[in-house]
Protein backbone atom coordinates (compact mmCIF):
# COMPACT_ATOMS: atom_id res chain seq x y z
CA UNK A 1 0.00 0.00 0.00
CA UNK A 2 1.08 3.55 -0.61
CA UNK A 3 1.49 5.39 2.72
CA UNK A 4 2.87 8.72 1.55
CA UNK A 5 3.74 10.50 -1.64
CA UNK A 6 6.27 13.23 -2.43
CA UNK A 7 6.30 14.76 -5.88
CA UNK A 8 5.48 17.67 -8.15
CA UNK A 9 1.91 18.92 -8.64
CA UNK A 10 1.06 18.60 -12.32
CA UNK A 11 -2.61 19.56 -12.16
CA UNK A 12 -5.21 20.62 -9.58
CA UNK A 13 -8.90 19.85 -10.01
CA UNK A 14 -11.86 20.54 -7.68
CA UNK A 15 -11.59 17.20 -5.85
CA UNK A 16 -8.15 15.86 -6.71
CA UNK A 17 -4.57 16.62 -7.65
CA UNK A 18 -2.25 14.92 -10.10
CA UNK A 19 1.14 14.39 -8.46
CA UNK A 20 4.16 13.18 -10.42
CA UNK A 21 6.69 11.09 -8.53
CA UNK A 22 9.58 9.48 -10.41
CA UNK A 23 7.88 9.81 -13.77
CA UNK A 24 4.53 8.36 -12.64
CA UNK A 25 1.43 10.57 -12.27
CA UNK A 26 -0.79 9.71 -9.31
CA UNK A 27 -4.38 10.95 -9.08
CA UNK A 28 -4.93 11.77 -5.42
CA UNK A 29 -8.35 12.73 -4.06
CA UNK A 30 -8.10 15.40 -1.38
CA UNK A 31 -10.49 17.28 0.91
CA UNK A 32 -11.22 20.90 0.01
CA UNK A 33 -9.19 22.05 3.03
CA UNK A 34 -6.10 20.34 1.58
CA UNK A 35 -6.79 21.55 -1.96
CA UNK A 36 -7.05 25.19 -0.90
CA UNK A 37 -3.71 24.96 0.97
CA UNK A 38 -2.01 23.10 -1.88
CA UNK A 39 1.04 24.77 -3.46
CA UNK A 40 0.79 25.97 -7.08
CA UNK A 41 1.17 23.61 -10.02
CA UNK A 42 4.82 22.78 -10.67
CA UNK A 43 5.69 22.92 -6.95
CA UNK A 44 6.62 20.01 -4.71
CA UNK A 45 4.16 18.53 -2.23
CA UNK A 46 4.17 15.83 0.44
CA UNK A 47 0.96 13.97 1.29
CA UNK A 48 0.04 11.20 3.70
CA UNK A 49 -1.84 8.69 1.56
CA UNK A 50 -4.70 6.32 2.26
CA UNK A 51 -4.96 3.63 -0.44
CA UNK A 52 -8.56 2.51 -0.98
CA UNK A 53 -8.82 -0.85 -2.74
CA UNK A 54 -11.93 -2.64 -3.94
CA UNK A 55 -12.12 -5.42 -6.50
CA UNK A 56 -12.92 -2.91 -9.26
CA UNK A 57 -11.03 0.21 -8.17
CA UNK A 58 -7.84 1.54 -6.56
CA UNK A 59 -7.97 5.15 -5.34
CA UNK A 60 -5.55 7.32 -3.41
CA UNK A 61 -6.65 9.88 -0.81
CA UNK A 62 -4.17 12.50 0.38
CA UNK A 63 -3.78 14.60 3.51
CA UNK A 64 -1.24 17.08 4.85
CA UNK A 65 -1.47 15.78 8.43
CA UNK A 66 -1.57 12.28 9.87
CA UNK A 67 -4.51 13.37 12.05
CA UNK A 68 -6.57 14.04 8.91
CA UNK A 69 -5.73 10.59 7.58
CA UNK A 70 -6.66 9.06 10.95
CA UNK A 71 -10.07 10.77 10.95
CA UNK A 72 -10.64 9.70 7.32
CA UNK A 73 -9.90 6.04 8.09
CA UNK A 74 -12.04 6.07 11.23
CA UNK A 75 -15.01 7.58 9.36
CA UNK A 76 -14.47 5.03 6.59
CA UNK A 77 -14.79 2.24 9.18
CA UNK A 78 -18.38 3.30 9.99
CA UNK A 79 -20.86 0.91 8.38
CA UNK A 80 -22.49 2.37 5.28
CA UNK A 81 -19.90 5.15 4.90
CA UNK A 82 -17.67 5.22 1.84
CA UNK A 83 -14.71 7.35 0.78
CA UNK A 84 -16.88 10.16 -0.65
CA UNK A 85 -18.61 10.77 2.69
CA UNK A 86 -15.35 10.39 4.63
CA UNK A 87 -13.73 12.95 2.31
CA UNK A 88 -16.75 15.26 2.67
CA UNK A 89 -16.36 15.07 6.46
CA UNK A 90 -12.85 16.55 6.22
CA UNK A 91 -13.90 19.01 3.53
CA UNK A 92 -16.67 20.35 5.76
CA UNK A 93 -14.80 20.51 9.07
CA UNK A 94 -11.22 20.48 10.27
CA UNK A 95 -10.03 17.22 11.83
CA UNK A 96 -10.18 18.77 15.32
CA UNK A 97 -13.68 20.20 14.89
CA UNK A 98 -14.94 16.92 13.44
CA UNK A 99 -13.51 14.95 16.38
CA UNK A 100 -15.02 17.46 18.83
CA UNK A 101 -18.45 17.19 17.16
CA UNK A 102 -18.36 13.38 17.30
CA UNK A 103 -17.11 13.24 20.89
CA UNK A 104 -19.78 15.71 22.05
CA UNK A 105 -22.72 14.04 20.21
CA UNK A 106 -23.14 17.16 18.02
CA UNK A 107 -25.24 15.62 15.23
CA UNK A 108 -26.32 19.09 14.01
CA UNK A 109 -22.74 20.08 13.20
CA UNK A 110 -22.18 16.81 11.37
CA UNK A 111 -25.37 17.22 9.30
CA UNK A 112 -24.12 20.63 8.18
CA UNK A 113 -21.56 18.73 6.07
CA UNK A 114 -22.88 18.17 2.52
CA UNK A 115 -23.64 14.48 1.96
CA UNK A 116 -24.12 13.63 5.64
CA UNK A 117 -27.73 13.27 6.73
CA UNK A 118 -29.14 12.77 10.20
CA UNK A 119 -29.00 8.94 10.03
CA UNK A 120 -25.39 8.89 8.87
CA UNK A 121 -24.38 11.53 11.42
CA UNK A 122 -26.03 9.52 14.21
CA UNK A 123 -24.27 6.35 13.06
CA UNK A 124 -20.91 8.16 12.96
CA UNK A 125 -21.42 9.43 16.52
CA UNK A 126 -22.57 6.01 17.73
CA UNK A 127 -19.64 4.11 16.22
CA UNK A 128 -16.84 6.67 16.72
CA UNK A 129 -17.61 8.44 20.00
CA UNK A 130 -14.58 8.23 22.28
CA UNK A 131 -12.56 6.54 19.50
CA UNK A 132 -11.31 9.82 18.06
CA UNK A 133 -8.60 11.93 19.68
CA UNK A 134 -9.83 14.87 21.72
CA UNK A 135 -9.62 18.30 20.10
CA UNK A 136 -6.77 19.19 22.46
CA UNK A 137 -4.62 16.52 20.80
CA UNK A 138 -4.83 18.36 17.49
CA UNK A 139 -4.18 21.74 19.10
CA UNK A 140 -1.24 20.42 21.13
CA UNK A 141 0.41 18.82 18.09
CA UNK A 142 0.21 22.07 16.11
CA UNK A 143 1.33 24.05 19.19
CA UNK A 144 4.33 21.75 19.69
CA UNK A 145 5.24 21.79 15.99
CA UNK A 146 5.05 25.59 15.90
CA UNK A 147 7.18 25.85 19.04
CA UNK A 148 9.79 23.49 17.63
CA UNK A 149 9.97 25.40 14.35
CA UNK A 150 10.32 28.78 16.07
CA UNK A 151 12.98 27.50 18.48
CA UNK A 152 14.92 26.08 15.52
CA UNK A 153 14.83 29.54 13.96
CA UNK A 154 16.68 30.83 17.02
CA UNK A 155 13.92 32.58 18.99
CA UNK A 156 14.02 32.48 22.79
CA UNK A 157 11.89 29.81 24.45
CA UNK A 158 10.19 32.32 26.78
CA UNK A 159 9.24 34.60 23.86
CA UNK A 160 7.94 31.67 21.81
CA UNK A 161 5.84 30.33 24.71
CA UNK A 162 4.42 33.79 25.37
CA UNK A 163 3.39 34.46 21.78
CA UNK A 164 1.97 30.96 21.19
CA UNK A 165 -0.02 31.11 24.42
CA UNK A 166 -1.40 34.53 23.46
CA UNK A 167 -2.40 33.28 19.99
CA UNK A 168 -4.00 30.15 21.46
CA UNK A 169 -6.14 32.31 23.77
CA UNK A 170 -7.22 34.33 20.71
CA UNK A 171 -8.38 31.11 19.03
CA UNK A 172 -5.46 30.73 16.60
CA UNK A 173 -4.79 27.01 16.57
CA UNK A 174 -3.74 25.65 13.17
CA UNK A 175 -0.03 25.33 12.45
CA UNK A 176 0.02 27.72 9.48
CA UNK A 177 -1.69 30.55 11.35
CA UNK A 178 0.37 29.96 14.50
CA UNK A 179 3.62 30.24 12.57
CA UNK A 180 2.54 33.21 10.46
CA UNK A 181 1.24 35.24 13.41
CA UNK A 182 4.13 34.24 15.68
CA UNK A 183 6.70 35.32 13.10
CA UNK A 184 4.98 38.71 12.71
CA UNK A 185 5.23 39.31 16.43
CA UNK A 186 8.67 37.79 16.99
CA UNK A 187 10.25 39.64 14.06
CA UNK A 188 9.30 42.92 15.77
CA UNK A 189 10.86 41.91 19.10
CA UNK A 190 14.01 40.28 17.66
CA UNK A 191 15.80 37.02 18.54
Amino acid sequence: MIGSLRGKILRKKPDMVLVEANGVGYEVHVPISVLTSMPDEGRDVFLFIYTHVREDILQLYGFFKEEEKLIFTKVLSVSGVGPKIALAALSGLSAGKFAAAVNSDDVDTLTSIPGIGKKTASRIVLELKDKLPATATFVNRDFEDAMSALLNLGYKRSDVLHVLDTLNKKGVRDIDSLLKESLKYLSKTGK
